[in-house]
């Protein structure tokens, strides 16, 4: 799966055609296109529930003009609020919106989209997704709808102890160690 560009989500379950539709008809990944947006989160893994957002990450170089173009194109939209604080030490800024019936969350930081814990997560628990089954899918649905976040539904579901966040990142290492095997399964 190529998550660098949402062609993806066409062929997709109805939400994420939808989010097609809204990101594509606002523009809202041409306007970004300078920072590397990619869609992360749950819908492009298709373990969204009825009230996740869309999640967009974004490499800046420069935190002054990315807050420019942020306030530029996306101020206008319902419930737009634009942050600039550290997450994890390192300077994120967040500019959040609403554009017809998804709550966009627009995520930027001075490291590249790819290397962002975020995307690396994704890449992850679609691994995870993938190669345990639908039934592991409807759990960890099941569990987010109980109010579990994405990565403590993971752990949860994996029997994992610790930082769940960590945890994803340590598996993520084992991945690397046995890629070429992995990839011959996907």
């Amino acid at each position: 799966m190529d998550f660098n560009i949402i062609e993806y989500l066409k062929r997709g379950t109805p939400k994420q055609q939808e989010a097609y539709n809204v990101l594509t008809q606002y523009s809202i990944m041409e306007y970004l296109q300078p920072y590397s947006p990619i869609l992360a989160g749950t819908i492009p893994i298709d373990i969204d529930i009825e009230n996740s957002d869309l999640d967009i990450i974004c490499y800046w170089e420069h935190v002054d003009q990315f807050k420019v173009n942020l306030l530029k194109y996306f101020s206008s939209y319902k419930d737009f609020q634009l942050v600039d604080k550290m997450v994890q030490d390192q300077r994120t800024v967040i500019a959040n919106f609403i554009v017809e019936s998804f709550d966009i969350e627009i995520f930027g930081q001075n490291t590249p989209s790819q290397e962002q814990y975020a995307y690396r997560h994704m890449v992850v628990e679609y691994y995870l997704l993938l190669s345990k089954g639908n039934q592991f899918r409807q759990t960890i649905r099941e569990l987010k709808e109980q109010g579990y976040k994405t990565e403590p539904a993971f752990a949860h579901a994996l029997g994992w102890k610790g930082d769940p966040y960590l945890e994803l990142l340590k598996y993520e290492e084992k991945l690397q160690t046995h890629l070429p095997t992995i990839a011959k399964k996907l």
